[in-house]
């Protein structure tokens, strides 16, 4: 398990996803669950699952926009970056 940045652990699978393949997952989940053709116990396991999903995609936009403020312009009015510390 990896902790987020509100320290909520995430599994080490979804760490690994990319924000589009999480938001897919998830996407998916919530089809599945409005379905209502789980059983109880695929439903939670379901809704835990796309919880760390949202979590992971939340924390994947938050550095995003991190990197996007980072973006500054130059003194010659040119785009230019400053390096933002990963994780």
């Amino acid at each position: 398990m990896v902790k987020d940045e509100t320290k909520v652990e995430i599994p080490v699978d979804i760490a690994k996803m990319s924000f589009e393949d999480a938001l897919a997952q998830l996407e998916e989940i919530v089809r599945n669950l409005e379905g209502g053709d789980s059983a109880l116990d695929d439903a939670i396991a379901a809704y835990e699952r796309g919880a760390a999903l949202k979590r992971h995609c939340e924390s994947k936009l938050r550095q995003a926009q991190a990197r996007v403020e980072k973006i500054s312009l130059g003194a010659d009015g040119t785009p230019g970056t400053e390096p933002v510390a990963s994780d």
